[in-house]
């Protein structure tokens, strides 16, 4: 990187501006930065466990305040990061099936920690019901009420027109493109915008919480958890809609979009399942 030229390339997405270390390619300080954003969440959950106590070491606002800055640095490393990998100089990267198949194989390596993640909440719950049947659901209200209903008809909607879409930019159909990706992106808003409101209905008017028991710790856990993935998988789908209204996609170029359309289909498939175990396998247990 001794040339004008070369520093003029890579000056508007700092922190990558040199190589180094030297002989290994463009080096890039957003993955150090998103790790560090990331760590910090668990210290600032220490933080506000200390400052919940009796404690005069942490004020009861350190944890908190240390929880936004924490996630500001995360989510800057994340937009640091994706920008620098996948948006700056798009149409001038070469493009090629094996670059598209490394990034294919990389979403499915993360899916599958995502996968074994799920899995071992799934294994607590199946342990914690297979020692009491009929007990852990003592108290707990009605789960499978319209609501799920329309909130799992809103998040299989949203998979079929993201499928949609996808096909579309194959076939080089920008518009229906668009469409479906705005389709998707509407339905997994009001998706979340449902579990927040199924959320608002448990807690205050059947006063079903977080420590109502084992049950209800397993249920907010999952559901949470999978409530986090959609709203992370939302983000992705606005990015994708963005580059896409900016024309950065076409029949050659749309790895993005596949591997986006991966991680929103696993969402889907975790709700079904989690409909299946925790909303129907509580009537049945109940």
């Amino acid at each position: 990187m001794g040339t004008e030229e070369s520093h003029d390339d890579h000056g508007h997405h700092l922190p990558a501006v040199e190589d180094w270390p030297r002989g290994f390619g463009e080096a890039s300080w957003w993955p150090f930065v998103t790790a560090v954003g990331a760590a910090s969440v668990y210290v600032a959950a220490a933080l506000y466990i200390l400052g919940q106590s009796n404690s005069d070491l942490v004020g009861p606002m350190v944890g908190p305040a240390t929880m936004v800055v924490a996630v500001g640095i995360f989510l800057a490393g994340l937009y640091g990061w994706v920008y620098h990998a996948f948006v700056s100089h798009f149409w001038s990267r070469e493009s090629s099936g094996q670059s598209a198949n490394k990034l294919r194989w990389g979403m499915l390596a993360f899916l599958g920690s995502e996968l074994a993640t799920f899995g071992a909440l799934f294994g607590y719950y199946f342990y914690i019901r297979a020692g009491n049947w009929g007990s852990i659901f003592v108290g707990i209200p009605t789960l499978t009420g319209s609501l799920v209903l329309i909130n799992t008809t809103l998040l299989i909607a949203s998979s079929v027109t993201l499928h949609y879409a996808h096909v579309a930019i194959r076939n080089n159909k920008r518009k229906k493109f668009i469409g479906g990706l705005l389709g998707t992106l509407l339905l997994g808003i009001v998706f979340i915008g449902g579990q927040v409101y199924e959320y608002y209905e448990f807690i205050i008017h059947e006063s079903f919480t977080l420590t109502s028991g084992i049950f209800a710790s397993a249920f907010f856990g999952l559901t949470g958890l999978h409530g986090v993935h959609v709203s992370l998988g939302a983000v992705l789908i606005g990015v994708v809609t963005l580059r896409g209204l900016l024309g950065q996609y076409s029949a050659d170029r749309h790895v993005s979009v596949s591997t986006a359309s991966m991680y929103w289909h696993f969402v889907d498939v975790v709700w079904i399942f989690l409909v299946v175990v925790l909303y129907l396998g509580a009537e049945v247990g109940a």
